[in-house]
């Protein structure tokens, strides 16, 4: 669906008048995206005398970075998917797995301020920041979703364990931002 397609054509059927894509898919998009700022940040460290005695940890990195980049892709098309077929539970478990990947994915940023291409560092910041936000819009996802479930139980515990990786995303990318605008400020 939009896996393939023009980045033009998302945003021209995001904006557009149509049900779907919308927050869900942006939300998977923009983790999609920071994923690939982490890529990208390793993909010009690997290979840098510099870095070399980093190299397994880096390519631990990389293989985790773009196994959640292809999967946030998955999602952003799975999201229009789900909000087409009416579904509630679908409609909620896709951007409920986006939050939960942010999470996973705003981890491997703390490594990379230090042991990343220093040139590339504000990337990592970056990467951090389109994680954070792509957690929390896939959190207003699950909120109307939960709703629409009218499941008490379930509604308490997705609360809860977002609640949870909500603080431990923030308190990474502040971190990161932190120690990234020392290395860039000299």
């Amino acid at each position: 669906m939009y896996r393939d397609a023009s980045l033009k054509k998302y945003l021209d059927e995001l904006a557009a008048r149509l049900p779907a894509p919308g927050g869900g898919s942006a939300a998977a998009f923009n983790a999609a995206m920071g994923a690939a700022l982490i890529s990208m940040v390793v993909n010009f460290t690997l290979g840098k005398p510099k870095y070399a005695k980093y190299e397994k940890e880096l390519n631990d990195i990389l293989d985790k970075s773009e196994s959640l980049r292809h999967e946030f892709l998955r999602l952003t098309d799975l999201d229009v998917l789900a909000y087409q077929s009416k579904n509630a539970r679908d409609a909620l478990n896709t951007p409920f797995m986006t939050a939960r990947l942010c999470a996973e994915g705003i981890k491997l940023c703390e490594p990379l301020v230090e042991k990343g291409n220093v040139n590339l560092i504000s990337d990592v910041a970056v990467a951090g920041v389109l994680l954070e936000s792509a957690f929390s819009a896939a959190y207003f996802n699950v909120e109307i979703n939960l709703k629409a479930l009218n499941d008490k139980k379930l509604t308490q515990a997705i609360r809860k364990e977002l609640l949870q990786k909500g603080k431990i995303i923030k308190k990474i990318r502040e971190n990161t931002e932190e120690k990234v605008g020392k290395i860039i400020r000299g």
